[in-house]
């Protein structure tokens, strides 16, 4: 049926999935295997992931060719329904990776892969399995052994014990969306380690993906102080909601254990009125003075840090440039700065003609005007006509969505 007659399920994790005509349908995210208690479980199918992050079962059957760089699909329809694991069935990578197991001479050790192999008749089982030993010495990592599945002990025991690190392994190459989406597909108990297990920009990254009562749910599961230290990596308008769900004694508590600078535009922004501008705007655009160079706006907008939203515009203000800033002045978008000689300043491309937001306009009046103006940004000033910050297309559409629109995508796809 394939290329290869083993294939250690780790390996194929991320591997583009393509139909007979050469057009890519998702990325392989796991494989499922269904027990038997004759042997080792049998591969019934791959987990792909599709556009929307989508996860759909692909049939063992359905796929020709497995190698190390892709997995073709032979002819047919594919269900488009939403994978859901049935009764008696793994989830190889999320359920077996870093499991605690025994090997056959009684010494411990952690499940780092497992491997799919296939007969003489075709059929795919698990069989070996990568193993790591467990050592007490933190300075050294125990050695790699690999046994026959029906070696070990422990492989399925759901009371066996289990890490995060080699599951951390396969997950790290996610977007924050793909893996807070990966994170729901978890049992409770997994999905937690492996967010206590994610450094703090990486948690705050997929916090900001997840729905907020899951984002409340790993939140609270953290001590204190880790809990503010990643509302510090979040972005102050993300972190803003997520503390706008909590009791206000726990929200007074993390805002008084944060950075006093990383705090303050937080509670800056948990001032303003729900569904306005002000409510739903970030306090950190790209903001240069009038004297910077086009050369400088465009190193700017390339850092690596920036939503494309972001970074499809230049705010100009007097200095100060930190949010509310000196007097707002106007914008450069990047498609000028891309027409304009690098020397030039700011302060002779700028665009005046839009009128900036007022922090108090209703989310609906927000929505029209940039609208109106084919915008991705627009910027939010004061009174003193001081920049407050910027309201993004992203913004808007995750206020106008409804609160819970994350689940209504996951019911959708899973046909409930």
């Amino acid at each position: 049926m394939a290329t290869l007659t083993r294939v250690f399920v780790a390996r194929l994790a991320g591997l583009p999935v393509f139909d007979p005509n050469g057009d890519q349908v998702g990325r392989v995210r796991d494989a499922v295997a269904r027990l038997r208690a004759d042997g080792p479980p049998s591969v019934v199918g791959l987990i792909a992931e599709m556009p929307l992050r989508r996860q759909i079962f692909l049939p063992i059957a359905r796929i020709t060719s497995i190698d190390a760089d892709s997995v073709v699909l032979g002819s047919g329809t594919i269900n488009l329904r939403r994978f859901q694991k049935g009764p008696a069935e793994l989830n190889v990578l999320a359920d077996l990776l870093d499991r605690r197991i025994t090997t056959p001479n009684g010494t411990p050790a952690t499940v780092v892969d497992v491997a799919m192999e296939s007969d003489r008749a075709g059929q795919w089982n698990l069989g070996r399995v990568a193993v790591r030993d467990v050592t007490s010495r933190l300075s050294r990592r125990g050695q790699l052994h690999q046994f026959e599945w029906h070696e070990l002990t422990g492989l399925v025991d759901p009371g066996a014990l289990q890490g995060t690190a080699s599951l951390l392994s396969v997950l790290e190459k996610m977007r924050p969306a793909d893996l807070a989406n990966a994170l729901q597909d978890l049992p409770d108990q997994r999905k937690h380690a492996v967010a206590a297990a994610l450094d703090d920009e990486r948690l705050a990254d997929v916090l900001e993906e997840l729905p907020e009562h899951e984002q409340v749910d790993i939140l609270a599961r953290l001590d204190r102080e880790r809990a503010a230290d990643v509302l510090e990596e979040m972005d102050a308008d993300d972190a803003a909601d997520l503390l706008a769900e909590l009791p206000p004694t726990e929200r007074a508590l993390l805002l008084d254990l944060m950075e006093p600078e990383e705090s303050a535009p937080v509670r800056a922004l948990m001032q303003y009125r729900p569904n306005t501008a002000g409510a739903i705007m970030t306090s950190e655009p790209v903001i240069l003075t009038p004297d910077a160079t086009v050369a400088d706006a465009l190193a700017r907008i390339r850092e690596k840090s920036l939503s494309p939203a972001l970074a499809a515009q230049v705010f100009v203000c007097r200095a100060p440039i930190d949010t509310p800033t000196g007097r707002y002045l106007g914008v450069v978008h990047f498609q000028r700065l891309l027409r304009e000689p690098p020397g030039d300043l700011l302060g002779g491309v700028l665009e005046r003609d839009i009128t900036p937001l007022s922090p108090s306009l209703p989310l609906a009046d927000v929505t029209r005007r940039m609208a109106t103006y084919n915008l991705v940004a627009i910027a939010v000033v004061d009174s003193a006509d001081r920049l407050v910050g910027a309201v993004t297309v992203d913004d808007v559409l995750d206020h106008l969505l409804p609160r819970d629109w994350r689940e209504q995508e996951r019911a959708v796809d899973s046909g409930s």
